[in-house]
């Protein structure tokens, strides 16, 4: 007979029963250890077991690599080690110089799963993508949804394809030479099937988040907590082979120790990287604007927390306001500062850098210093699921716009100093919107979240009607439709991105350093005319009606729309981009 070792840290119980099997029929007493963890030996059975604690519900194992019957159901024991790997020749993508690329496993692909999108790994590769990397697949309700409503950090979503099809796709993205990220959600537990806080003191009244009590980081019993968030991280780097992990909302990770929780990560992190000599990233979404998150980290605590890279959320807004001439919410900042664009895409990647946000009411962020934190450890993207799904209809920056006018847009991001990210379909102009899904069982929370979305865009003064969360008909309008690829105008901006990421490998000045180039932004007719200059690369772009006519001297290297070079003369007309190889 075979017997598996369970364990449950309870510290707080008074009692703990091991609940085996599909239905929990089989009960297990088990023994409290003096650190507050629960052990048992048993005949795993068919693999499924629960917990019960203090005589309550049966609950999910807080650390289940595997639901495969939901969220609410037992837990499923898996054998990571048994995966059958065949990257052992991996050498890994470094940040600086990677392109990143955020998908959707759900909405990617008509079959919603990791295969799905192992079948377009060739147009990833081909586009001149480095980094996949994908939206949360930690277990969450129901079979659609975001991700960020995950309930079993260390299990990966069954209908997505379970820990086997995530290990599937990311060994066949490393055998066609691309990375894998996953973005992981560690400040907070979604609102159906949060099973944590009966096990133990994950959460503290202390402090909350936008979404409900924050994670106890730094209080009573917390060590075991942190060490929790700490072996989810190994998890996912070590037993998943992933190259590296975006770290949601990391302004919610409340800690006042010394030694601050994404310190401890990118310490474990940079450990696994030397050991197996493969990089191993991790990336930040953080609301603070300080480059103290990406500032590596040093002996004596003169450092900074050693992130790898951060998203700079700015980059965007800048972008999309004067692609877009949006000013509502935290757009306003940005359309009221003419110099918002020269700033992101010359000399830092965040606007608030010590200054005063009208959208917060206060001095917001810190400057940044390049030679302490280089352009690359910053990840700007034109569109990303946020963006996008965060409005009303779920529309794409290309709905609004004309195609030249995204594809000017792309041209100052894709040459710019940044770690550039695409948000999936984006290469191709997609028809398709992305718009915000749930699948709860629970009708109230279902109401809830429609009744709040709803709510929430009137008060910003979106006129669209908002689409039905728990609708099939929103999961089906929001995944991609791959015929687009070959048909017009798709094709076309198909071709323009892959032409500006191939430049962007071609040409080192796009690559350069923070701040060794000069940007200019003037008025031009009914538009405005965009020039950076980096080395002997010259990006031009005019935007709406207007036109530019200028001598220049060098070599056209791309160009999108109305675009001539001849006789010493430049022609760019509305809408379009040039690009220039002249002399430095």
């Amino acid at each position: 007979m075979n017997q598996h070792h369970y364990r449950l840290w309870s510290p707080l119980a008074g009692g703990v029963e091991l609940l085996l099997g599909a239905d929990a029929s089989t009960t297990v007493p088990m023994t409290r250890g003096a650190d507050g963890w629960w052990t048992a030996e048993a005949d795993p059975g068919d693999g499924r077991y629960a917990f019960r604690v203090d005589d309550g519900i049966a609950i999910p194992d807080p650390r289940s690599r595997r639901q495969p019957d939901g969220v609410h159901a037992p837990s499923a024991l898996v054998d990571t080690s048994a995966f059958s790997w065949t990257d052992s020749g991996w050498r890994g993508v470094e940040l600086e110089g990677a392109v990143v690329y955020e998908l959707h496993v759900g909405t990617f692909s008509p079959e919603g799963t990791f295969d799905g999108i192992v079948e377009h790994l060739d147009h990833l590769r081909d586009l001149g993508v480095t980094v996949i990397e994908l939206m949360p697949v930690a277990a969450f309700p129901g079979r659609h949804g975001w991700g960020y409503d995950g309930v079993a950090p260390y299990a990966v979503h069954e209908p997505y394809g379970g820990p086997e099809g995530l290990a599937r796709l990311v060994d066949a993205a490393h055998a066609a030479g691309l990375a894998v990220w996953l973005d992981v959600v560690h400040n907070h537990l979604g609102p159906s099937g949060n099973y944590l806080s009966l096990a133990g003191p994950y959460f503290t009244d202390r402090r909350h988040t936008p979404w409900g009590q924050a994670v106890n980081l730094d209080g009573p019993l917390s060590d075991e907590v942190r060490a929790y968030l700490l072996d989810n991280v190994r998890m996912w780097l070590e037993d998943y082979h992933l190259d590296g992990l975006r770290l949601d909302a990391v302004h919610e990770l409340h800690d006042d120790r010394a030694i601050h929780l994404l310190e401890e990560m990118a310490a474990l992190a940079d450990e696994i990287s030397g050991r197996t000599g493969v990089p191993r990233m991790l990336v930040a979404e953080s609301d603070r604007n300080d480059p103290a998150t990406v500032t590596p980290r040093a002996t004596g605590g003169a450092g900074g927390l050693g992130l790898h890279g951060q998203w700079a959320d700015d980059v965007h807004h800048a972008l999309h306001t004067a692609l877009t001439g949006e000013s509502q919410g935290y757009y306003g900042d940005f359309a009221a500062d003419p110099d918002a664009l020269v700033t992101v895409l010359g000399s830092s990647p965040f606007l608030h850098a010590g200054t005063y946000s009208s959208f917060r009411g206060r001095v917001h962020g810190r400057p940044v210093d390049p030679a302490v934190t280089p352009g690359w450890r910053y990840v700007a993207a034109l569109q990303t699921h946020d963006q996008v799904g965060n409005r009303a209809a779920g529309d794409r920056i290309g709905h609004g716009i004309p195609p030249g006018r995204q594809a000017a847009g792309a041209a100052l991001l894709l040459t710019s100093p940044w770690t550039p990210m695409l948000f999936m379909g984006e290469e191709w102009g997609a028809s398709t919107p992305w718009q915000y899904f749930t699948d709860h069982e629970e009708e109230e929370l279902a109401t809830a979240i429609r009744e709040g979305r709803r709510r929430e865009f009137a008060s910003h003064g979106w006129s669209q009607e908002v689409p039905d969360p728990q609708a099939e008909s929103t999961v089906r309008a929001s995944t991609l439709d791959w015929d687009e690829v070959r048909r017009e105008p798709h094709a076309t901006m198909l071709d323009w991105y892959r032409t500006l990421l191939r430049l962007r490998r071609e040409l080192p000045a796009l690559r350069g350093p923070l701040g060794e180039g000069e940007v200019r932004r003037e008025p031009a007719g009914d538009g405005e005319v965009v020039t950076v200059r980096r080395g002997d690369v010259e990006v031009v772009v005019v935007l709406g009606d207007g036109r530019l006519e200028r001598p220049a001297e060098g070599h056209l290297r791309a160009s999108f729309g109305e675009v001539a070079l001849g006789d010493g003369t430049l022609v760019v007309g509305p809408d379009s981009a040039a690009i220039l190889q002249v002399r430095p």
